[in-house]
């Protein structure tokens, strides 16, 4: 039985949950369930901190997980990622005073206060820059009024939290994270693990796509095709009118308004979207 650690809380738990349910694996119904056994799937979940999954699955107590790229880095466990999920995007900076430093290199000297000693650490040394690592937990930015460290490193979305603490971005970013499946470093892969990566995968593939269906005149179908080239090639159906056919691809979702726009321009009718749940490409 597969053995796969999920996160409990946070920001990862309900987007982690969601993915493996439109991969087609059972879901929780009560959200203080610690273990659901997928018997369909010969499958057991474990519902874990997120910080926690890292040292479990590179313990090999566990075969996979879910989990931050930036907890799997910060946690020095023996787990590499194997697949990015596209979803729980972050970003990680530093951040200080205007007056304090302007640049990384500045920051020899002084405190670093953050909830990911590990991560900030190997990337000071990295630099090259001898500087104190504060470690705190919860949120850092007000680590600085409060004297307790001169800089701050800390996951940032629009920065604006950073801001309103009178602290600006210091250098490029540390990391771009995201949620990630992780397993054991060097472990073989198995049958079990190999299928949870493609449905994950198809998931993931699904949300960029959407299908498009719509009837062109034959005279047009090369044009059209042009503007809809779908994965290996569009599928063309005769209709009953023969100066028409219907064409249905696949197109990323990020264009389909474009795409309809210049379809319809072209002549195109009956132009229709539909959502895929899931898909093997």
């Amino acid at each position: 039985m597969l053995r796969v650690a999920v996160p409990n809380k946070g920001s990862l738990s309900e987007p982690a949950a969601q993915m493996l349910g439109e991969a087609g694996y059972r879901e929780r119904r009560d959200g203080r369930e610690l273990v659901l056994v997928d018997e369909p799937n010969d499958t057991e979940f474990f519902f874990l901190r997120p910080r926690d999954i890292a040292t479990y699955v590179g313990s090999g107590q566990l075969e996979v997980g879910i989990t931050g790229r930036d907890l799997l880095l910060d946690s020095d466990a023996d787990a590499e990622e194997i697949l990015a999920l596209n979803f729980a995007r972050s970003t990680f900076r530093y951040a200080a005073l205007p007056e304090a430093a302007t640049r990384v290199e500045e920051f020899a000297g002084k405190r670093v206060a953050t909830s990911y000693g590990g991560l900030v650490r190997r990337d000071l040394a990295a630099r090259g820059i001898d500087a104190e690592v504060v470690h705190l937990d919860g949120a850092v930015e007000t680590a600085v009024r409060l004297g307790v460290a001169d800089v701050v490193a800390d996951v940032v979305d629009t920065g604006a939290t950073l801001r309103q603490a009178g602290l600006r971005l210091v250098g490029e970013p540390i990391l771009r994270s995201e949620a990630v499946l992780i397993r054991r470093r060097g472990a073989a892969s198995t049958p079990a693990v190999d299928q949870l990566v493609r449905r994950l995968n198809g998931v993931i593939i699904a949300r960029q796509y959407v299908m498009i269906d719509y009837d062109v005149r034959t005279e047009d179908l090369d044009a059209a095709a042009a503007l809809t080239p779908g994965i290996e090639s569009p599928t063309i159906s005769p209709l009953q009118d023969p100066a028409w056919v219907a064409v249905r691809a696949m197109v990323l979702r990020k264009d389909t308004n474009r795409i309809m726009d210049q379809l319809w321009e072209l002549g195109a009718k009956g132009i229709l979207v539909t959502d895929i749940l899931a898909c093997r490409l």
